[in-house]
């Protein structure tokens, strides 16, 4: 959530911001005139405690007779401190309430707009003109069959729509393309984990995914907890309550985990093969770092994503995600996407936010301040390396004529040396 005190100090840049967002600004106003009502009872409370204190010396001083009396104000004055802190307690838990529904501060850099108003920041690779080879190119869930590695009839009978199985040279190609990006975050500092699927309330709505996106969350009642649609979630709270030493450099996380997602209003979008499924897997980068080098890091997390990308061979595009797209917790997005040759677009196969301060206030994360100075909250920021979607874009912008798949070089080491994926019974 954003600082109150930024708030208070200039609430016009976060009526820009929710502008900018889409979202509604009058929600500054409805913050800051509840907040001020909470400090004015807050003090009002403290100062009749105070008050009551010093009363009660007045009453155990009080000669005999006048201690009946004076016991009875005494008591009066009690409930009424008892109702202004009550009072007080709840025009806190308001403005806290409606402060968490305010997005985080958008950079100045975001296009404003929604989903369609993204900025291309940069095209790499050229897609193939199938056309000119004399074919016509196979999705990635005919070439999967063909080559025996995704079934999702069998995942639809076991466990329902948007389920699938990856098999034979489908579940080696997930791995290897995971081991490649898990060896690449290791070679660039990061400290490898296998996080929990499962996280608490507290976490899930710390790391802000219980805000506008509930929906699309699966709750599991009897436990209240939640599955996570991204390691992000559990990486957030590993530090929740903690005061972090930085003083070495930023704390940087790569999270292999299996994801789960409700898909809420997706119905009749990407329904055939794995790009929009219930679960599937990822490697996602996670740091803290101090405020002051999010957008360095922010750099260094969409570079890593980039290099990953070109050693897979796949032609791509880098944008800047719109304001109105960006989720409540990010203040800026990068999404790579690659070309998917037989949707004739680009999809989506990374993405990495730069969240600022706004998860870790939420989570109480702090760093200590160079010189002795008290703590301040850190930044946090995340990006993913690795995924299943990534099999779409691998197996048919590799495609051959006959239906096998060549393997990009960089990935060939991760599959025993295999140079072409060929279909099953050949």
């Amino acid at each position: 959530m954003i600082d109150i005190r930024e708030l208070r100090a200039n609430p016009d840049a976060v009526r820009a911001s929710q502008r900018t967002r889409g979202e509604d600004e009058s929600v500054v106003d409805r913050v800051l005139e509840v907040e001020a009502r909470s400090r004015s009872k807050q003090a009002e409370f403290e100062s009749l405690r105070a008050e009551q204190k010093t009363f009660g010396k007045t009453i155990a001083q009080a000669p005999a007779d006048q201690k009946a009396e004076l016991a009875a104000q005494g008591k009066e004055m009690a409930a009424r401190v008892k109702a202004l802190e009550a009072e007080a307690g709840e025009l806190a838990a308001e403005a806290d309430r409606l402060l968490r529904t305010i997005g985080n501060v958008v950079k100045p850099q975001v296009p404003a707009g929604g989903e369609d108003d993204f900025e291309v920041l940069e095209e790499v690779g050229t897609p193939r003109d199938f056309a000119a080879e004399g074919f016509e190119p196979r999705d990635h869930l005919e070439l999967g069959e063909l080559l025996g590695a995704i079934d999702m009839e069998r995942g639809a009978k076991v466990s329902g729509s948007r389920f699938y199985f990856l098999t034979g040279i489908g579940a080696r190609l997930e791995l290897a393309m995971m081991n490649m990006a898990l060896d690449l975050a290791l070679k660039n500092g990061f400290t490898p984990m296998i996080t929990p699927s499962l996280v608490n309330p507290d976490v899930m709505a710390g790391a802000g995914f219980l805000d506008s996106h509930a929906d699309e969350v699966y709750h599991l009642e009897a436990d209240d907890q939640y599955l996570v649609g991204t390691s992000e979630v559990a990486l957030a709270g590993y530090h929740a309550d903690e005061i972090l030493d930085l003083a070495d450099g930023p704390r940087r996380y790569a999270g292999w985990s299996t994801c789960y997602r409700r898909e809420a209003g997706s119905h009749g979008k990407d329904t055939r093969g794995i790009i929009r499924v219930h679960q599937f897997t990822k490697l996602e980068m996670f740091i803290y770092c101090t405020a002051e080098e999010a957008e360095t890091e922010h750099e260094r997390l969409l570079a890593l994503e980039k290099e990953m990308l070109g050693a897979m061979e796949l032609p791509y595009r880098v944008i800047d995600v719109a304001a109105g797209d960006l989720g409540g917790p990010a203040a800026r997005k990068f999404d790579c996407e690659a070309w998917v040759p037989t949707q004739g677009k680009h999809r989506e196969l990374t993405s990495t936010s730069n969240c600022t301060t706004f998860q870790a206030r939420r989570l109480r994360t702090r760093e200590r301040v160079a010189g002795g100075k008290g703590t301040q909250v850190v930044a946090t920021l995340n990006g993913t390396l690795a995924t299943t979607r990534w099999l779409v874009a691998i197996l048919e912008n590799h495609q051959l004529p006959d239906g096998s798949v060549r393997v990009p070089e960089a990935l060939r080491p991760y599959l025993g040396g295999l140079e072409v994926i060929e279909p099953v019974g050949r």
